[in-house]
């Protein structure tokens, strides 16, 4: 079933973060992503404190910290997120990044072993490309590949897409509104901060970008400028209106959004509820098609080369 997920972050005040979760499950939201990297652990133990006594009612995704895929390490990874976590078994597994110091075999011998011992329920990857993603399946289960996936970065319609069809592996969405570039923030390229001027979409002189590439910021903000018309028209923020396209795309079971208040968890969960006509979305498809060409298949939205394969 498709729904709207929640990453939690560490960085909020204790009493905030677990209102902030209270107030999702109270919604209705049920999955929550999370990662031992996330505040080195904090993520974890908040969300731990935030379940307890609901446990029955949430899906926890979480992931290794850095690029440990050693069986060994893998196992220790997860045993801590557990202790963190104040759980028994954790629903979804996901690694968390394509790393290649260690076999794949070596990799997925640990994930299995997890997952027969109970100790999580679900196998899961992350940014996970074409190659890897057959090598990986090849060895073991893969229910999930969590992506970068919105209307101005859909490199996964591409190439990837039907070999998820193919293995019946839903698609977890990240960065859903580009990172607040389909949340209306920004006029134009000029208004965005450096921290969020680093994918592709922008040019590689902007400070702290990590790609050779000449950006597409006209067709970027064009592209924004006509889903801000259609959104005005539809009676929606631009960020509902969003969340609500992703939500319609195939193979996506959870689009997941970041919240740092009661009141966004509303606002985010309003697009639960939108059901945008086959008219409208081909719309929506037409106007970012100019992006999606410009960017090309990569999975990769911050760097070039690309760190998948």
């Amino acid at each position: 079933m498709t729904t709207v997920g929640s990453q939690t972050y560490a960085g909020l005040e204790e009493a905030q973060a677990i209102a902030t979760i209270y107030a999702a499950m109270d919604q209705g939201i049920t999955l929550f992503d999370t990662a031992r990297a996330y505040g080195g652990g904090e993520s974890e133990r908040l969300l731990g404190k935030a379940v307890k006594g609901r446990r029955d009612q949430v899906v926890i995704a979480s992931k290794p910290m850095g690029p440990t895929l050693a069986r060994d390490e893998l196992i220790e990874e997860c045993e801590q997120s557990l202790k963190d976590l104040g759980v028994e078994t954790i629903d979804l597994y996901q690694i968390h990044w394509p790393r290649h110091q260690h076999p794949w075999a070596e990799t997925a011998d640990a994930m299995l072993r997890l997952k027969e011992s109970g100790k999580i329920r679900h196998i899961g990857v992350c940014n996970f490309g074409v190659e890897d993603f057959a090598n990986w399946t090849e060895l073991a289960e893969c229910t999930t590949n969590q992506l970068a996936y919105n209307m101005i970065f859909r490199a996964v319609e591409q190439e990837l897409l039907p070999h998820l069809k193919e293995q019946n592996a839903g698609i977890l969405c990240y960065s859903s509104v580009a990172q607040g570039l389909l949340a209306g923030r920004y006029a134009s390229a000029d208004e965005v901060p450096v921290g969020r001027a680093r994918t592709r979409h922008f040019s590689n002189d902007r400070e702290e970008a990590r790609h050779g590439e000449a950006g597409c910021e006209a067709e970027t903000f064009g592209a924004i400028a006509k889903v801000r018309a259609i959104a005005e028209r539809e009676g929606l923020s631009m960020s509902t209106l969003s969340l609500a396209w992703l939500l319609s795309r195939p193979m996506v079971t959870s689009v997941l959004v970041g919240a740092s208040s009661p009141e966004q968890v509303k606002q985010n969960v309003e697009a639960a509820g939108v059901s945008l006509s086959p008219e409208t979305i081909a719309e929506l498809d037409t106007a970012t098609d100019p992006v999606k060409r410009a960017l090309g298949p990569s999975l990769d939205m911050w760097a070039s080369p690309p760190r998948m394969r």
